[in-house]
């Protein structure tokens, strides 16, 4: 499934015929996200974000109070000052789709694309298939510093001390992992899904130690629901950290995907191409935590959502992470908004929380992924 993270580099010097075979995957991994070629992935991002549109109008219209569609597209258009729209709505309806469905809506849009690009680049950076934030315990840190904002009443930075505890915990519990599972500078699958589930582990029983201990017992149960995952409770003042967390991600991401793609071939080629892995990789590690721990501290560990869609969108655009992380970014977006529908109506009247729907969808494609790891291992010591 996956290579060693480094290798020997004078064996590498000593056999030219590897240097110039690692420049081929690196060329290779390059020209597999043409597969489909330009023509391709403008579709592909054409039809997703006609999903996105179409997906959005549904979330907005499917609850306990149903709205049909036409008349959420009048009222988002009246509220955007469309004066030949004919009001033919209630007051308390239009109350139900701007105030509180739109926020979490566009809350869960941005949370899909956020948590599938955080877990597109890790994946590319750990050289790891099964990288993803809930899985390496990065947001088991980020959920851990938040918690402890709320249960202590920290408000060392203002509003902004829960996403800033979220992302400390989140960075933390990352560097742990990553250093954990790195032992005589290699990397296995298995050693990184261990450290991340056993740290994962700990940190959730820090947690929920945390919450039995406290005083503030109504509080204690909200965060506890808060833990599971859910785009409930959000409003307009509350979602712009999110959006420009995702916004600055996407970017810096996108203008790094082709040191992203060096690292395909491995770190040996892509340091023959003048990236310093390390280094790299350490400012890489600081972005995806951000980017976790504000998400986390907006809705809760959501998990499997950047295990799943990176390799869904691989399978349609390639591995060029200039194709893989806007059309990951897409797909998430649609994906968690359809979760949050569900988690409203499965159970309606009861609310179920949406990291429990996404973990019930991702923890299949994990194991389908370590059978598969497992085939691909058998055949090649086979062989």
């Amino acid at each position: 499934m996956t290579a060693p993270v480094t290798g020997t580099a004078t064996e590498s010097a000593a056999k030219p015929g590897k240097a110039r075979k690692a420049g081929k995957a690196g060329k290779a991994g390059k020209q597999d996200g043409g597969r489909a070629g330009p023509a391709g992935l403008t579709v592909t991002l054409v039809v997703l974000a006609v999903l996105l549109v179409v997906s959005a109008t549904a979330g907005l219209a499917i609850g306990s109070v149903q709205v049909p569609p036409y008349q959420v597209w009048g009222i988002g258009t009246h509220a955007l000052g469309a004066d030949w729209v004919e009001p033919d709505w209630s007051p308390a309806r239009a109350t139900i789709v701007l105030d509180v469905r739109a926020p979490r809506v566009l809350l869960g849009a941005v949370a899909g694309a956020g948590l599938a690009v955080v877990g597109t680049a890790l994946q590319a950076l750990i050289r790891n298939p099964l990288a993803e934030p809930y899985l390496l315990g990065v947001s088991s840190g980020a959920s851990l510093g938040a918690v402890t904002v709320i249960v202590f009443g920290v408000t060392l930075f203002g509003p902004a001390s829960l996403p800033a505890a979220a992302f400390a915990g989140a960075l933390g519990a990352l560097l742990l992992v990553y250093a954990t599972a790195r032992t005589g500078g290699r990397i296995t699958s298995a050693r990184l899904v261990l450290s991340g589930v056993a740290i994962a582990a700990v940190l959730t029983a820090v947690l929920d130690l945390l919450l039995l201990t406290t005083d503030r017992g109504n509080e204690a149960r909200a965060v506890l629901a808060w833990t599971l995952g859910g785009l409930g409770g959000v409003n307009w003042d509350t979602l712009w950290l999110p959006g420009a967390a995702l916004l600055v991600g996407v970017a810096v991401l996108m203008a790094q995907a082709r040191n992203l793609n060096l690292l395909l071939a491995g770190e040996e080629a892509a340091t023959t191409m003048g990236l310093d892995v390390a280094r790299f990789r350490a400012r890489m590690f600081v972005l995806l935590s951000l980017v976790t721990g504000v998400l986390v501290a907006a809705c809760g560990p959501i998990g499997f959502v950047g295990l799943m869609l990176p390799h869904i969108v691989r399978l349609a655009v390639g591995g060029d992470h200039r194709r893989v992380l806007p059309t990951a970014a897409l797909g998430g977006a649609v994906f968690l908004i359809w979760a949050d529908i569900a988690a409203r109506v499965v159970a309606a009247p009861a609310e179920i929380p949406v990291g429990v729907l996404t973990a019930l969808c991702g923890g299949p494609f994990f194991l389908w992924l370590m059978r598969r790891d497992a085939r691909r291992t058998t055949g090649r010591g086979g062989a």
